[in-house]
């Protein structure tokens, strides 16, 4: 049984941060986007096929996404994204990511957004 020490342990917990372009490609091949901006926000508009995390909604999220399967978080400016990325790596999530540039970014790169208006 090969020993880990915490440098290697740290890394293998961690997630990655990946572009916009990077995310929608992964997301028409099946990852979870999850956008954790705010009610108001989202409802106005947010990447397509996103779901919206939010802490009343982390039990749904749960029932729809597998520990081992990837998940993309996004927030505003691809900040607050980071540290939900590292609380999903907590709750046992293996393959987590972060969009840079958050909504922002999704936007300026011209990607498909979905909105109420």
């Amino acid at each position: 049984m090969a020993c880990i020490n915490s440098a290697q342990k740290e890394q293998t917990m961690s997630f990655k941060e990946i572009s916009p372009e990077q995310a929608w490609e992964m997301v028409q091949n099946g990852a979870m986007l999850a956008d954790i901006r705010d009610p108001q926000r989202f409802t106005y508009s947010h990447a397509k096929g996103a779901f919206h995390l939010t802490n009343q909604s982390f039990l749904q999220f749960e029932e729809l996404v597998d520990f081992d399967s990837p998940i993309i978080v996004s927030c505003y400016h691809g900040v607050s994204s980071r540290n939900v990325a590292t609380f999903l790596i907590e709750q046992g999530y293996e393959n987590v990511f972060s969009v840079i540039g958050g909504f922002d970014g999704w936007v300026k790169a011209g990607l498909p957004i979905e909105t109420a208006y």
